[in-house]
């Protein structure tokens, strides 16, 4: 008597999967068991008949869908005109001007709920040398092309007090933060030679 050598599965010679008992339950809920038989689909390169039904699940098809009110109503535009679309409109063709214009008013809007959420004083300009600790409000960047990490964050100052300027930011005073690039921060550290900013604490919405 000795033990069968198990044998390999190769490309070549693909080893049979084991296939369910009949009398086993999980054989009632097995793919098989309720996929419907349909011929095998040939190559990509060899198929014909675009857009045909070839399975199909349930009795019902061509649903169709009839109202119940009154006939003859209008749909009306909700909210102000000037933010409707009444026209064709390009996804993603925004202008350059209007895209820094939404940004702008982005960093504005949200500067105004971290000040008066925690309490802070008017933010000071991003660029400008400061020996003591200040608090300025920007959006949180990325110097290179690859992901975002402690060495490669930037802060994009706003329009009003740092218009459009750009810093690196130093965080190893910090013990712990979360930051994703897009993201409205206000921060309080020192500037003192004005080409970066030594992060000693984030204000976050």
């Amino acid at each position: 008597q000795g033990s069968q050598k198990r044998s390999n599965s190769t490309p070549e010679n693909p080893r049979p999967k084991r296939t369910l008992s009949s009398r086993s339950p999980y054989a009632l809920f097995s793919p098989n068991s309720f996929s419907p038989s349909v011929t095998p689909s040939p190559k990509y390169s060899g198929r014909s008949g675009r857009g045909e039904v070839v399975a199909s699940f349930g009795s019902v098809r061509g649903p169709a869908w009839s109202g119940r009110g009154g006939c003859g109503c209008t749909p009306k535009l909700f909210g102000s005109p000037e933010e409707n679309l009444t026209k064709s409109y390009k996804f993603m063709f925004q202008k350059a001007l209007d895209i820094r214009e939404a940004l702008s008013w982005r960093i504005e809007e949200l500067g105004d709920a971290l000040k008066s959420h925690h309490r802070l004083e008017d933010f000071a300009p991003l660029l400008l040398p400061a020996q003591e600790p200040v608090t300025v409000l920007g959006q949180v960047g990325c110097d290179s092309n690859g992901k975002l990490n402690a060495k490669s964050v930037v802060l994009e100052g706003d329009r009003a007090r740092s218009p459009g300027g750009q810093i690196p930011l130093d965080l190893s005073e910090l013990r712990e933060y979360s930051l994703f690039p897009g993201q409205i921060v206000a921060l309080e550290g020192t500037n003192s030679t004005g080409k970066r900013v030594v992060v000693t604490k984030l204000y976050e919405v």
